[in-house]
């Protein structure tokens, strides 16, 4: 009998341990998928999976309290006729489209419900619905930031920018065309 034991209690160990790796494994491959390469910059930023991990559904677990709403239609049409004045404003005064095209995104960000803070904030909370903008986040915020940047590269920034509006508004968001007065 205490054989019999020892067995169950052995097979019960090895029945708990492989459930838990299981749970483990699709746990990873669940905030994978959901955050994108983001997830493989938590894991370099944080120095391993199991930290990188905890703070993913730590952001998952804030975002859920937000209160992240959509935007009614009349309110999307709103920013996508926003989005067009910028990017016509790009064809004569490139630097101000891209700060105003900054600005939008972070207006569009309040309008749903997301908190205000630094840009690390921003980047934080925008990472549980729209991990696969924030390279273009943060790419578009960069060259913003630039003191002589050129005209492709203000393009680009819009280029970015466009997909996070786009992402955030749940719309497809037209190209610009035209190019800057500056170029011909």
């Amino acid at each position: 009998m205490p054989a019999l034991l020892v067995v169950i209690t052995i097979t019960v160990v090895i029945v708990a341990g492989a459930g838990f790796l299981a749970w483990n494994q699709a746990r990873t491959l669940q905030l994978r998928r959901r955050f994108g390469p983001e997830y493989d910059r938590a894991v370099d930023r944080l120095g391993g999976r199991r930290e990188a991990e905890r703070e993913l559904h730590a952001r998952t677990q804030h975002h859920q309290e937000l209160g992240i709403r959509p935007l009614d239609e009349r309110v999307r049409a709103r920013y996508l006729e926003e989005w067009a004045r910028i990017q016509a404003l790009f064809v004569d005064d490139p630097g101000p489209a891209v700060d105003q095209a900054g600005h939008l995104v972070i207006t569009v960000m309040g309008e749903r419900g997301y908190p205000a803070g630094d840009f690390e904030v921003r980047l934080a909370v925008l990472s549980v619905e729209h991990a696969r903008a924030l390279d273009h986040y943060r790419n578009g915020y960069e060259i913003s930031l630039r003191d002589e940047a050129s005209t492709e590269d203000l393009r680009q920034a819009m280029v970015h920018y466009r997909a996070v509006v786009g992402d955030l508004l749940s719309a497809k968001v037209p190209a610009m065309s035209g190019r800057p007065r500056g170029d011909e």
